[in-house]
């Protein structure tokens, strides 16, 4: 009997179907600071939750327009980014990049 295989495309397109797991990829995706790069996890999850077309119809946006967006020249406005995000189960947060030391916390004066 043979073994069947899969992609790593599909076996990441599957994994990304998982809320944690497609916000784990976006964030890795935003901290290497590449445009390219995230637009392109961005459509990884957009075909784990349907394609394109279903995730452009949720967001109530123009498919050739999320399709332009997306692309490696894409330059989507945040509003567009946080629209698509909420379609697919997903929210935008800010987070500091690393924990305040307590000694940089202003001390009381005695």
């Amino acid at each position: 009997m043979a073994k069947k295989t899969t992609s790593y495309q599909e076996d990441l397109i599957a994994a990304l179907k998982d809320p944690r797991e497609a916000a784990t990829y976006l964030n890795a995706a935003m901290e290497e600071g590449d445009r390219e790069l995230f637009l392109l996890a961005m459509r990884n999850v957009a075909e784990a939750h349907g394609g394109m077309a279903a995730v452009s119809a949720k967001a109530k946006l123009n498919r050739e327009s999320m399709y332009r967006m997306l692309s490696k020249k894409g330059n989507p406005e945040i509003k567009s980014i946080i629209t698509l995000l909420h379609s697919m189960g997903l929210k935008l947060s800010i987070e500091p990049k690393a924990k305040l030391a307590k000694s940089s916390k202003i001390k009381k004066a005695a």
